[in-house]
This record gives C-alpha cells, sequence and structure tokens, in this order.
C-alpha cells in the first residue's frame, strides 16, 4: 500500500469509549492509502481499557503510533496544539476518537491538495449517526468555495472539524489551536482566514460523526451560554464578520441556549441540520 506523509492527529481524553475509539482508528488503519503517522494526544491520564487499545494498535503497527502524554488533563486547544507542534508531516488531518473515516477520505484529500497548491485547508460535509452506521439521523453541509467559506465564517463555523485536513506551517503562523471552550477550532478557521489563507470543502461526507440521540438538546444551559458568548466575541475580534453579523450570531446563540431542551433539539434537527 502506498504511503502519504500525512500526519492524522487525535486528542484522547479519560471518558471516551473504548469500542468508539478502537473503531476509529481502524478506520485510520483501513485507509485506501496509509498515513505516515498517527499522533495521539493523551489530554491528561487515561484509563487502562482505552490503553489497551492504543497498545494493541501499536503491536501491529509499531512505527505507525506515535503517544504524547500530557501530565495533567489541559482542554482541547491545548492539547490539540501540542499535537500539531509534535506533528512530522506538514499536511495534518484532524480525526475524533469515536468518529469514523469513510475508506478514501485522505486519499481525496491529498488528491485536493495536489491539485491545487494554493489551498491550505480542505474539509467537507459529514453523515451524523446514532448507534449504527446505517442510522443516519442528520448531515451537517458546509459551503465548497473559499469565496463562500470565508462569507459562511462570518456567522457561522465553516468547516466540519473532524474532516480538516491543513498545513501545518500555516496553522503555527497564525497562532494555533488556542483555549476557547466549545470554539477551539471555529477560533482558528477565522484567524486562517483573516490572514488571507484559503480553503474548500469537498461535498461529499467524508467522515461519519457520531452523535447521542439528545445531543442537540444537550446544547443549553449556564456554561454553555457563557462560554458561546466568549467564542463569538473573540470570533468576531478575529475574523472577518462584521458588528452586526456578531450581533446576529449573538442573537441566534442567546435564543439558542435559553430554548426548552425538547424545543432546543427539534431546532438543530430541522434548521441548523440537513
Amino acid at each position: 500500500m502506498n504511503t502519504v506523509d500525512v500526519s492524522v492527529l487525535m486528542s484522547v481524553y479519560i471518558k471516551e469509549k473504548p469500542e468508539y475509539f478502537r473503531e476509529s482508528l481502524k478506520s485510520v488503519l483501513n485507509q485506501t492509502i496509509l498515513v505516515k503517522e498517527i499522533v495521539l494526544v493523551l489530554d491528561g491520564p487515561i484509563t487502562t481499557e482505552l490503553q489497551f487499545v492504543i497498545d494493541e494498535v501499536k503491536s501491529n503497527k509499531p512505527n505507525l503510533i506515535r503517544v504524547v502524554p500530557l501530565k495533567e488533563n489541559v482542554g482541547l486547544g491545548k492539547a490539540l496544539a501540542v499535537g500539531v507542534e509534535t506533528c512530522d508531516c506538514n499536511l495534518i488531518a484532524r480525526m475524533d476518537t469515536d468518529d469514523i473515516m469513510i475508506p478514501n477520505r485522505i486519499e481525496k484529500q491529498v488528491a485536493e491538495f495536489e491539485k491545487d497548491n494554493e489551498l491550505t485547508i480542505i474539509g467537507s460535509n459529514i453523515n451524523e449517526f446514532y448507534d449504527s452506521h446505517d442510522r443516519i439521523v442528520g448531515r451537517r453541509l458546509v459551503p465548497e468555495t473559499n469565496t463562500a467559506i470565508r462569507e459562511f465564517s462570518k456567522k457561522r463555523n465553516p468547516f466540519n472539524h473532524m474532516t480538516v485536513m491543513f498545513k501545518k506551517k500555516a496553522i503555527l503562523e497564525v497562532g494555533n489551536y488556542q483555549p476557547m471552550v466549545g470554539f477551539e477550532d471555529y477560533y482558528l478557521w477565522v484567524r486562517l482566514l483573516k490572514a488571507g489563507y484559503a480553503g474548500k470543502n469537498i461535498q461529499e461526507s467524508l467522515v461519519l460523526a457520531r452523535t447521542g440521540k439528545d445531543m442537540y438538546a444537550r446544547r443549553g444551559g449556564k456554561k454553555y451560554f457563557i462560554n458561546g458568548l466568549k467564542g463569538r466575541k473573540a470570533i468576531y475580534q478575529a475574523g472577518l464578520g462584521s458588528f452586526s453579523d456578531y450581533i446576529i450570531s449573538s442573537s441566534a446563540h442567546v435564543i439558542v441556549s435559553l430554548l426548552p431542551n425538547i424545543l432546543r433539539g427539534k431546532l438543530y434537527e430541522k434548521k441548523l441540520r440537513n
């Protein structure tokens, strides 16, 4: 099998489910082209079961897995920042520990970079599933072209985080991932776009994203409300949007956060997902 100079970056947290983690890693190993390395940042101590999954893969692919243990839990932004700096390859593919790559995800994204050297970040749509891969409960479609992505970014996150492949050098130049609870990726993308870097979203679902039955309904409460407003402000200050874009997106966040759980879940399923 051909090997491509791509690092897959994942952050592993103590509360991950081992069976989901194993399935996610399996999807990386079963790609049509093999990546150079899988960098696993352990965001604090992990369970024996999660460590077993890592050891299991390392025993079969000893030169593929690189483990970066952090002494304590520092949060996704800081953990991924360490991971980006650790990756050997300039092309880095993000992946979550409970999602599944379709077999040719890496191949398709690498091909796009080869076709257009001006691109810095490439993502895709996602299919969201519950329980079984065949039980698709939603999709998140994102804009394709750089122009559309820049416009979309003014009010909403223009990339699905678990689908992106980006150039390490550019990510470091704009300050890498930073702590921003719930908005670590969005905050990075707007800085990248503001700096003039170009992106694209492949109009296919290259990742199956796992979701809980009531995930959307849980996106509320005081903590989510406060973190969301902080994130929106930082994104406005660092990004491309106008003050009116900021007011609109913040108002939408306030409304969604304060809705009763049942209504919030229905809104996500019918309006915010396709």
